[in-house]
């Protein structure tokens, strides 16, 4: 596990240099404390920061093959290496380590391009082939690790972060419109976006083939997700046993490692299979101590009947000191208020251990999110004529004050109706948008409106194009899997267990897991108003009943209530209405009506609130700052 940086020098642009190429290395240091790497040749510099996991004396990159014609640098884990090194040694390839990096250069000779489709694993590598003057680019299947570019004509320079490319100086910053309309819609910036107009991310599943005698930058993609093969009929026992088969290999297979390993345990199904699957472990959880967000009794309760060794940390009162520390990793930001926990249960297992495996990735492959019961739902709500929804029901459900619990049934219907109200097209998504473009005329000025011509949808739209005849569930999972998946929760993770030095693995998010995932039938994940029905079911067998079967919480933090306490200076001062002014993007008077109906209780505008200051927190730091 390490983070990876690099550059390219084309048509006559001066090479880069060692100094270049650690300075962008150094500000990715917590990826990787244990060790540098450093290559500069043929007008391309490789870096690397190491977390050592794997042949700790001999991981060391960038790695070469047997000539030093090809060379590399690598952040993840190749969990298949083992199997590949076989077939590779076979063919009469020479190892000179027993890192799983090296079946990289060897496997990109015999390979080329489609070496990725070989790889079972979550990573993001540059291959430098210096006798045939290529460069190739990779990120893993699902887009488990990350990767960042900037290319112009003169440059390509990549990396494992936004703030390793930006320290080159060789970037503008320019803002990018139509990213922050589709940030403050979605709390991330989805598809090849930042929120910087010349910073891309690699797509999950995409590669970069570069000549670099004649460079050019173009994105391809390597894999997909499956259709569903209608011709595999099974009974609903022998699904059950394949896919439970598959979650314990999966999980098996990601065990390798030379240092301490762990898991997280929230006490839900995903992470209860996966801890489940180990046989022993360690496991790490967080609580709060408002109970309609604490579910650390679950996480107790599964790790009793399982026999692990559990280790929990109540959240307390003042995670606001913690904010501007935080958005030190928000360089290409999301609003999703749980960075708090997931950075706080990753700080607390990387005092025993140095990886970890969660459960993410079940929501989205087996049907676990209220918002698939809400697009059913909204089909015999559609039945109640249009001028009745409009006129009566949404004004008297919005007129209704929010309850301070975390759900509830209050909550849960203002949830729906507003979410009801937006196109039929967009599915389940429709549940997952806070500023709508309704909201958005006026939350933005008339000048800053104009800048953002492309649809807040339209990276939604195009994912159920892209997912073509699947059935709607089908096309919402992959929409899912697409776009908040890769771009919100697996960003999430990656962000704040590096953060802390600390590797986390996603074993559901296995390739052959995925693939098995979308053959399974509708109706063994959503059924007669249940979720996750499959996956409960093999659960149900693992862990006791009471933490399966129970109302799905999510892991957040009350953000909602804190809005008004803690965190209320830090509000005050990012959405001061002066600067806001002054710079020109928001209307002031919106912005201070959201702040004063959220803190006298008329509405819950938690989420755009924190958006905004998020992505004014990251305004002054990653823009300004310049």
């Amino acid at each position: 596990m390490c983070g990876i940086a690099g550059i390219a020098a084309f048509a006559g642009a001066s090479s880069p240099n060692e100094d270049l190429i650690r300075t962008m290395c150094d500000t990715i240091v917590h990826r990787g404390p244990d060790d540098e790497g450093i290559d500069v040749r043929d007008n391309v510099a490789l870096g690397m920061r190491r977390l050592a996991i794997i042949d700790l004396p001999g991981g060391k990159q960038p790695v070469f093959n047997e000539d030093h014609t090809v060379r590399t640098v690598f952040n993840g884990e190749i969990y298949n290496f083992r199997e590949l090194r076989s077939q590779l040694e076979k063919k009469g390839h020479k190892f000179s380590t027993s890192s799983d990096t090296e079946v990289l250069v060897h496997g990109y000779e015999e390979w080329g391009v489609d070496l990725p489709k070989y790889l079972n694993g979550m990573f993001a590598f540059a291959i430098h082939d210096i006798a045939n003057r290529r460069l190739f680019i990779a990120r893993d299947h699902l887009g488990i690790k990350p990767l960042f570019y900037f290319f112009n004509g003169k440059h390509l320079i990549w990396g494992s972060e936004v703030k390793t490319i930006l320290s080159t100086q060789l970037v503008d910053r320019d803002l990018d419109m139509n990213s922050l309309g589709e940030f403050l819609a979605w709390e991330y910036v989805p598809g090849q976006g930042t929120l910087f107009s010349n910073i891309h991310k690699l797509e999950p599943g995409y590669l970069l083939d570069i000549d670099l005698t004649n460079p050019a930058c173009n994105p391809e993609e390597y894999w997909d997700i499956p259709v569903r093969d209608p011709s595999l009929q099974y009974s609903d026992d022998d699904w059950e046993a394949m896919v439970a088969d598959k979650i314990h290999e999966c999980v098996q297979r990601q065990l390798i490692s030379d240092v301490p390993l762990g898991a997280f345990l929230s006490g839900g199904v995903d992470s209860s299979l996966v801890v489940s699957s180990m046989q022993q472990a360690s496991t790490f959880s967080i609580g709060f101590d408002d109970p309609s967000y604490n579910e650390l009794e679950y996480a107790r309760k599964v790790a009793r009947h399982l026999g692990v060794k559990h280790t929990f940390e109540v959240i307390n009162p003042h995670v606001s000191d913690m904010f501007d520390h935080l958005m030190t990793f928000m360089d290409d930001p999301i609003g999703d208020f749980s960075i708090f926990p997931t950075f706080l249960v990753s700080r607390l297992a990387r005092q025993h251990v140095t990886v970890v495996l969660s459960g993410d990735g079940g929501d989205e492959l087996f049907g676990g999110y209220e918002t698939y019961l809400a697009d059913n739902a909204a089909k015999y709500y559609s039945y109640i004529p249009g001028m009745l929804r409009r006129g009566v029901i949404a004004p008297i459900i919005e007129s209704i004050p929010p309850r301070p619990e975390k759900k509830g049934v209050i909550n849960k219907v203002k949830r729906f109706v507003e979410g009801a109200s937006l196109p039929d097209q967009l599915s389940h998504a429709r549940w997952r948008i806070f500023a709508a473009e309704t909201m958005q005329a006026n939350l933005f000025t008339p000048e800053a409106l104009q800048q953002i011509v492309r649809p807040i949808d339209n990276h939604i739209t195009h994912l159920f194009k892209r997912a073509g005849s699947r059935s709607r569930l089908a096309s919402s999972l992959y929409v899912d899997v697409k776009s908040y998946l890769s771009d919100n929760c697996l960003v999430k993770v990656d962000r704040m267990s590096m953060a802390n030095s600390l590797e986390s693995r996603v074993p559901m998010l296995d390739r052959e897991l995925v693939e098995l995932a979308f053959q399974v039938p509708d109706n063994l994940k959503l059924n007669q108003g249940n979720i996750k029905v499959l996956l409960k079911k093999i659960a149900a067998k693992q862990i006791p009943q009471e933490c399966v079967y129970r109302q799905k919480e999510g892991f957040s933090i009350p953000i909602k209530h804190w809005l008004g306490t803690q965190f209320r200076p830090i509000m005050e001062e990012l959405l001061d209405s002066k600067k806001l002014q002054q710079e020109g993007i928001f209307n002031v008077k919106t912005i201070n009506k959201l702040k004063f109906d959220h803190l006298g209780g008329k509405a819950n505008h938690s989420h755009v609130l924190w958006s905004l200051m998020v992505f004014q927190a990251w305004r002054k730091r990653w823009q300004e700052a310049a």
